[in-house]
């Protein structure tokens, strides 16, 4: 009877490794992909479970301590209406970060379809709303996002309908080029062959195809979305007040900077950090899959 050596064994293992797992071996080796994994998820956390551990009320007012410096009570001090700093950023990422993730599973469903459909017709369906959406990617982001909101209104829904939408534009075009690589491969031709409809051909030979660059390209877009929210927060244009929100922070609290440096550094430090791991992981989580992360990159 013959004996598998023990390296054969382990490399048996191996070639029996799912893909899910394969990715996650992968990731585990990136120092930064983990650091990047770890930044998220502690600001998730964070999310969840400070309302009901942060030391102040985020909304109570108190015009005796106004702009006070960091303290023993106030770890990063008050902002201009007496209010706890420390308290406003532990919560102030609530909101930005309901916005932005459900944003971004709108962008993926109908970016995402809408460019596999488009690369899988490519006729002149595909010729006219490619124009379309080059029309669309030549206004800049910010103004886009300030036309639709200023029209549609500041509500919480709205914002979260006008991330999705816009960065599902940018969705459309990774979707069609990348699906543009299978759409004449043998397992698509063999489906066309068989009579399949082109829903099942969408769904079951190129989604999961370019599913990786979906995720890859949404968490990288995730960055920026968050950056386009706290803009508009910083012009005024995104959580109601006085609900906290870093972007909403940093706008009230800049006049005081040179007196209480820590109103401003709260809420830069929070958002930095997220949009810093949201990074390293993209990064790490695009290596791990074997992309390129520049297929994914806003433009």
């Amino acid at each position: 009877m013959t004996v598998a050596s023990p390296s054969a064994e382990r490399s048996v293992a191996v070639r029996r490794r799912s893909p899910l797992a394969e990715t996650w071996a992968n990731l585990r080796r990136s120092w930064a992909g983990m650091l990047g994994l770890a930044l998220i998820l502690i600001h998730i956390i964070l999310a969840l479970s400070s309302p009901y551990w942060v030391p102040r009320d985020p909304l109570e007012m108190n015009s005796v301590i106004r702009s006070q410096a960091p303290s023993g009570e106030h770890f990063f001090g008050t902002d201009k209406l007496g209010r706890d700093v420390f308290s406003r950023s532990m919560l102030g990422g609530r909101v930005t970060l309901l916005v932005t993730l459900i944003a971004i599973v709108i962008s993926r469903v109908w970016g995402g379809l809408l460019g596999i459909v488009l690369g899988l017709v490519n006729g002149r369906a595909d010729e006219l709303l490619m124009r379309v959406v080059d029309a669309l990617l030549s206004i800049p982001w910010l103004l886009l996002l300030l036309l639709i909101i200023a029209v549609m209104g500041t509500e919480m829904w709205v914002q979260t309908l006008t991330f999705g939408f816009t960065y599902g534009i940018l969705t459309v075009r990774v979707a069609r080029a990348a699906t543009l690589d299978f759409v004449t491969s043998e397992f698509v031709l063999a489906a066309r062959a068989r009579g399949e409809r082109r829903r099942t051909i969408v769904m079951k030979e190129l989604l999961p195809n370019v599913l990786d660059v979906l995720l890859v390209d949404g968490s990288m877009n995730w960055s920026w979305m968050l950056l386009g929210f706290a803009s508009l927060s910083f012009l005024g244009f995104g959580v109601v007040p006085p609900t906290p929100d870093w972007g909403f922070m940093i706008a009230k609290n800049r006049e005081i900077l040179a007196v209480q440096p820590w109103a401003v550094f709260g809420p830069v430090i929070m958002l930095s950090t997220l949009i810093i791991g949201i990074n390293l992981f993209s990064d790490a989580f695009a290596k791990a899959l074997g992309l390129d992360r520049s297929q994914g990159a806003p433009v």
